[in-house]
């Protein structure tokens, strides 16, 4: 039995029996009829960084292949603030193996996400999903590795307060119910994201949760397994859409901002990244060390991650959330195991030891190789990130470290071995980089690093200005002073920005 189909929680790879990514437009003519589909549903992420939606009613067989064929028309500049209005026209064209069963609507229906295309039928050069598919190439191409990548989507839950079994403030991590109130909405997301193609690793409660009036706002986690960088970005913006759907539809309410109250743990998106080449990961060497592929890619990351936040920051909530011992990172620099760090090395299974075995007694030893789950975590970006942009920025930025000709010696400069902020390391502290403080901070490093993202046609410049734009047009570069003065100024952001990303 394959492995990648068995126990596929996806409806159109159990049907089929074939992975989504051999998915054909024969194979989607052939589910949609013989499952009696009657809408298709194109979707697409715009400049907000949220999904929008085409329907199709299925009418005839001749116009299902067309709409799959052709795709339609869509208005780009009311999608992206950079197109102008006189030359607009967009095609919107499925990508077929982003295919799922859509769980939330009554007409059995088929959602698809899309790319865009020119009017001369050539791949947009400006749109996030296609700079993030040229990001991919360009890496794969300069070093001979594949660039995988997955998120930890954290965020908030919100609902009415039921006073029994009460969580303990900010202690919620991993807690079970009943002192969890929201895991059964948490498993339920989880379920129908398998169902939409997700490859879920995990989901559990987050340390954040608070009582504000007759309210209980309690923060998730939902952890992806890694898998190449482009699908990740879909599976993250399709998980989204779907945790805000099931939340509208039990009364619930949520929210990735990355920063909601003062005092209270704020929601990250962690992306953790490997290197792959024909099927193994490079992350460590033969003696279960960091590799020296791993960490070049670290010291572009270290190199470029000023600029990083233009396209995982994006909102002055971001800021909020950046600031010492928050367990979010200010210090641009690296470290096993460590929460204070911009770049952590999470624990790998490293030993030799069959802890299985010892856990188990009497189960046989077992030569899995659990190296292939080393990865490497950047701690910077929020639910305000535009998805396609940031792991595009990170594919660069990864890229640029093998590039770099002393790339071992800016890891070895930038890493630190115990808590940044501990009195040893305050000579340290002092020589390292910060991280920008707000979003005009963060367009101006993004101007100062704009030629590495523009090399080899990645980033368009006119998507480069438009993100500058945007982050200089929140005009913020006072707000924290402001806000220590008066609270109402962070309230009012947080209200304006709570549903962003």
């Amino acid at each position: 039995m394959n492995k990648e189909i068995a126990l596929n929680k996806n409806a159109i790879v159990a049907y089929l029996g074939k992975t989504a990514n051999e998915f054909t437009k024969d194979d989607i003519i052939k589910y949609v009829v013989e499952n009696n589909i009657q809408m298709i549903n194109f979707m697409y992420p715009a400049g907000d960084g949220r999904l929008k939606t085409l329907n199709f009613m299925v009418n005839s067989l001749e116009y299902l292949e067309t709409i799959l064929t052709s795709g339609e028309r869509v208005d780009g500049s009311s999608l992206f603030s950079f197109i102008e209005a006189g030359n607009s026209d967009l095609y919107a064209i499925p990508r077929f193996r982003t295919a799922f069963v859509d769980p939330f609507s009554e007409i059995p229906t088929l959602d698809m996400l899309c790319s865009f295309f020119d009017k001369d039928g050539n791949p947009m050069e400006s749109s996030p999903e296609y700079t993030l598919s040229k990001a991919c190439r360009v890496f794969r191409e300069k070093t001979g590795l594949e660039f995988h990548a997955m998120g930890e989507l954290e965020y908030y839950v919100i609902g009415e307060n039921d006073e029994r079994f009460p969580a303990t403030d900010q202690r919620n991590y991993h807690e079970s119910a009943p002192f969890a109130k929201f895991n059964d909405f948490r498993t339920k997301s989880m379920a129908y994201i398998a169902q939409a193609g997700g490859q879920i690793k995990y989901g559990h409660s987050e340390v954040g949760n608070f009582t504000l009036g007759n309210l209980i706002y309690e923060q998730n986690e939902i952890e992806f397994l890694p898998v190449p960088a482009e699908e990740a970005a879909d599976q993250l913006i399709v998980a989204k859409w779907i945790i805000r759907n099931l939340a509208y539809r039990e009364g619930l309410d949520v929210t990735f901002a990355p920063k909601i109250t003062t005092g209270k743990a704020g929601s990250g998106l962690h992306i953790h990244m490997r290197l792959m080449k024909d099927g193994k990961n490079m992350m460590l060497d033969n003696n279960h060390k960091l590799s020296e592929e791993a960490r070049k890619m670290i010291a572009g990351i270290m190199e470029l991650a000023p600029s990083i936040t233009a396209f995982g920051n994006t909102n002055p909530t971001s800021y909020f959330r950046l600031v010492p011992h928050q367990e979010a990172p200010t210090n641009i620099c690296w470290g096993d195991r460590n929460r204070s760090v911009l770049v952590r090395v999470p624990l790998g299974w490293t030993s030799d030891v069959d802890m299985c075995s010892l856990a188990n007694p009497g189960t046989s030893s077992s030569d899995f190789d659990a190296s292939q789950k080393q990865t490497v975590e950047i701690r910077s970006a929020d639910g305000s990130a535009d998805l396609y942009q940031l792991l595009a920025g990170l594919a660069v930025a990864a890229r640029h470290g093998f590039e770099l000709p002393d790339a071992l010696d800016i890891a070895d400069r930038n890493y630190v071995s115990v808590n940044i902020h501990n009195a040893e390391n305050a000579e340290k502290l002092s020589v390292l980089k910060q991280l920008p403080g707000n979003c005009c901070e963060s367009a101006d490093c993004l101007e100062q690093q704009r030629d590495i993202y523009e090399k080899d046609g990645i980033f368009s410049s006119r998507m480069i200005d438009g993100i500058e734009n945007q982050l200089r047009s929140y005009n913020d570069r006072e707000t924290a002073r402001l806000a220590k003065e008066n609270p109402m100024v962070m309230q009012d952001l947080v209200n304006k920005y709570f549903y962003c990303g």
